[in-house]
């Protein structure tokens, strides 16, 4: 088949789809005012088409038809994907009823095109749910896919999934042009990949934009009703927006662009005084200043105020709709705030203004009857305590890494012993975490974000953080030999023979030890005399309270803080 040929295939199949979906096109390769084709040749010789409807006035009722049928496509994603993997390229196969699209990804070039046609031979392929996008560490490029989805529930015969696994796919098919610090470098951003896709809480509709609130859609143009899902979403809210940036530069393949969200969402189904309703809580964590608990606190130059979230509740009742929104986030102003090993118990918040609005909605869609209270309904009372409990927890693990403080008095309206265990057991995992792992987060979220670009070309590591005096003495692959030796030459020049200094690995000792069995002794070596042991306990004391003082004192240089953004240079 010749080239020419080839291409009038392809052209051909895609017009007769289009004629069955009244779409007015003539035969290749014109051009007509309401339609328009381009056929771009790829390096292997192959065809990818591109198609864009131009729509003229005074079309007829056949046309008008297929144009709102088009639009109200391209204003949704596709949701049933088959991804194909071969040496040079991934194919994205789109297997929704009706549809013929493959997207083709290069693995050499890296570049995006569309397709009809779909001849893949000696291929490896499985399912995914929808694709991510795609992100350049050390290595090369990166496509990441959801692989597991979960369904929420439906609104507005809209149905939300949350996507609950996912896998990050090499284009490299080899790692043998990295050297061993770039192969550790990209091993590190892996893994920080990885640890953002663990948290729990991203979500996705491929026919709903779940970025906007009710307020928002309510007061669009039909133009903005027929935008795709990536175009008209709220970027504030798109968290897969850096991954999808080549995605979005090509609005043909915007029905593989699927706009994902990170927040919480529920939905239940409730009744009062036999009146059945749906009741939303969704809640929308932006990606503008988004991180861990200290390392972003304030506002930025654009006014982003950090761990901003915005929470929508929704009624839908008799096919009304009702809608409340509530924003949370850091104190508006320029501020900032470091870990440094010291405790920081956590300010209150204040929690009226969920309650306040709890029967706004169902009293203005004539739920409640004159003179009820909501608070009166235990049914829904206890639904809309634990919904609220759920999504603070959910947003608490988002930003602090623990679940939220007094959940308990959020779903009873008292404290409890259990609640006041969780809290004090909550506080020692933040206290940790944000001393010794939020570095390491904070880094992973500017990584997915986007606040910082790997460049595979950078000489210099940018993992590798340059240390002061207090850290001579271990060496940039952590190996405490230095630190040995130098304790072992301080202890012989007391010229002691009470002192000892004795070396040994512990993760190498401790490694095979059966926990189970373990008793721990304390053995201390005395002197002939009382004086000389009192001597020994007062310099092993003092040593250790000054040890401590110190490390104390530098709390900031001992703390784990993020090294790709210098958030101080950013505040």
């Amino acid at each position: 088949m010749t080239k020419e040929s080839q291409r009038y295939r392809i052209y051909r199949d895609h017009s007769c789809m289009i004629k069955s979906r009244r779409f007015a096109v003539s035969k290749p390769p014109q051009t007509t005012p309401c339609s328009k084709h381009s056929l771009k040749d790829d390096i292997s010789g192959k065809v990818a088409l591109k198609f864009k409807p131009r729509w003229r006035r005074g079309a007829g009722r056949a046309e008008r038809e297929g144009r709102r049928w088009w639009c109200r496509m391209a204003a949704t994603t596709y949701e049933r994907l088959k991804l194909h993997i071969t040496p040079e390229k991934f194919y994205v196969e789109a297997c929704d009823d009706g549809a013929d699209d493959v997207l083709t990804i290069d693995r050499v070039s890296t570049e995006v095109t569309l397709a009809g046609i779909l001849y893949v031979k000696n291929n490896f392929y499985f399912s995914c749910a929808e694709q991510l996008g795609t992100i350049r560490l050390v290595a090369g490029n990166y496509l990441i896919v959801i692989t597991k989805k979960t369904k929420i529930g439906e609104f507005f015969n809209h149905v939300i999934w949350k996507a609950t696994d996912f896998d990050v796919l090499s284009y490299k098919k080899t790692m043998l042009h990295l050297t061993d610090i770039q192969l550790q470098d990209n091993k590190t951003f892996l893994a920080m990949l990885n640890h953002v896709l663990s948290v729990d809480g991203f979500y996705f509709s491929t026919t709903y934009d779940l970025t906007h609130t009710l307020q928002r859609l309510s007061n669009t143009s039909p133009e903005f009703q027929e935008m795709s899902l990536l175009e008209r979403a709220d970027q504030r809210f798109v968290w897969n927006g850096h991954l999808l940036r080549e995605l979005s530069a090509q609005p043909e393949v915007h029905r593989f662009a699927l706009p994902v969200l990170h927040g919480f969402i529920t939905m239940h189904s409730c009744s009062i005084n036999g009146k059945y309703f749906d009741w939303i809580l969704i809640s929308r964590r932006s990606c503008f200043r988004a991180g861990v608990r200290y390392y972003v606190r304030g506002i930025d130059s654009e006014g982003h105020a950090a761990n901003f979230v915005e929470t929508e509740q929704i009624v839908h009742y008799n096919g009304s709709k009702a809608s409340f929104v509530q924003t949370r986030g850091s104190i508006p102003v320029f501020w900032s705030q470091r870990p440094n090993l010291k405790y920081k118990p956590l300010p209150q918040i204040n929690k009226v203004a969920n309650h306040v609005s709890r029967g706004s909605n169902t009293k203005r869609l004539g739920v409640l009857h004159v003179g009820q209270k909501l608070e009166e309904q235990d049914e829904f009372e206890k639904i809309y305590k634990n919904a609220w409990a759920d999504n603070a927890n959910a947003c608490a693990k988002q930003y602090a890494g623990t679940g939220a403080l007094k959940t308990d008095f959020t779903r009873t309206g008292k404290r409890t012993q259990l609640g006041l265990i969780m809290d004090g057991w909550n506080s020692l995992i933040r206290y940790y975490k944000n001393n010794f792992s939020d570095g390491f987060r904070q880094d992973s979220i500017d990584l997915f974000l986007g606040n910082y670009s790997v460049d595979e070309l950078e000489s210099h590591s940018p993992l590798s953080v340059p240390r002061d005096w207090k850290f001579l003495a271990v060496n940039q692959k952590g190996s405490e030999k230095p630190l040995e030796q130098k304790f072992a030459t301080m202890v012989s020049s007391l010229g002691s023979g009470m002192i000892r200094y004795i070396a040994f690995d512990f993760h190498k000792e401790c490694g095979n030890m059966r926990w189970d069995r373990l008793t721990l002794y304390f053995f201390v070596s005395t002197g002939d005399t009382w004086t000389e042991t009192l001597a020994y306990v007062l310099f092993w004391g003092v040593a250790s309270i000054g040890t401590f003082f110190i490390i104390l004192y530098n709390g900031k240089d001992f703390v784990d803080a993020p090294r790709l953004v210098q958030k101080e240079k950013i505040d």
